[in-house]
């Protein structure tokens, strides 16, 4: 038996001596599966080829990416706190050297994951662990791999414990989900967005869309609700979930100026 990985996504299925049929989070719209078709591997094959790189961003706040690139390619964060450290996104490579690391940070007290793209290996994070897996209620559905750790948690916020809140901001997923992290160096805040809110390559924008490898974009009905549930908190700067796409002073003015800017082409006010 084994745990296969869709490798367009790097989500995980349950044991089985075969591959799944199809991997239902590729076959929906905000994904794809590639020209070639659908490929599937065995989870242990990843370790041989692969490596997880880390960057420190600031006091407290670490991503890890796989390398050579893997599925989507996303990062994840490593946050400390005073209480606890979170597992923020997944990827899904866990080597022996990333949970060395990872245990002589402190380990993780919590994992919470943006979206159903992000979910991954996010099983075996919490079991080698002992962390819970915080995932919105909304999307219950794409949880490909059923756990014992995952807590679904519903509404608009969920205060892990003081200074880090999730906040469903829906939009590319109805459980859209950033982190709000209160207690940074400054005290003004940091959001972990993941994808809910896309840093351009530029780092001076943010996009909005249902699907980003398709670009079809979200509605300006549904921009304007996620502005409200997200911009009512402080921050001042935005991590994405790719490497170097970050807002790093200001995030919370160029959230507000790209939002009304995408409302705006949306509308077709071009000028």
């Amino acid at each position: 038996m084994t745990v296969f990985l869709c490798k367009a996504c790097g989500t995980s299925y349950p044991d089985a001596p075969q591959p799944p049929a199809g991997c239902p989070i590729c076959e929906d719209e905000r994904q794809y599966i590639p020209a070639g078709g659908q490929e599937w591997l065995a989870r242990e094959t990843l370790v041989p080829v692969h490596r997880n790189a880390w960057q420190q961003h600031e006091l407290g706040l670490y991503s890890l990416q796989t390398m050579p690139a893997f599925a989507i390619n996303q990062r994840a964060f490593l946050l400390r706190t005073p209480g606890g450290n979170v597992l923020w996104d997944c990827i899904a490579l866990l080597d022996g050297a990333t949970k060395a690391l990872v245990e002589s940070l402190g380990g993780l007290s919590a994992i919470a994951i943006s979206h159903p793209h992000y979910y991954s290996t996010m099983q075996d994070w919490a079991a080698a662990f002992g962390a819970p897996i915080h995932l919105h209620a909304a999307d219950r559905q794409w949880i490909m791999r059923p756990d014992p750790a995952i807590r679904l948690w519903e509404g608009d916020a969920l205060e892990l414990w003081p200074g880090i809140t999730l906040v469903r901001g829906g939009g590319h997923f109805p459980g859209g989900t950033v982190l709000h992290w209160a207690d940074g160096a400054d005290k003004r805040g940091v959001l972990l967005a993941g994808d809910i809110l896309q840093v351009t390559p530029g780092a001076h924008r943010i996009s909005f869309m249902w699907s980003y490898p398709n670009m079809m974009p979200l509605p300006a009905a549904e921009i304007r609700r996620l502005m409200e549930r997200v911009s009512a908190r402080p921050f001042e700067r935005i991590y994405g979930a790719f490497f170097g796409q970050n807002v790093l002073a200001n995030a919370h003015a160029v959230l507000g100026e790209s939002a009304a800017r995408y409302i705006e082409l949306l509308e077709g006010r071009t000028g």
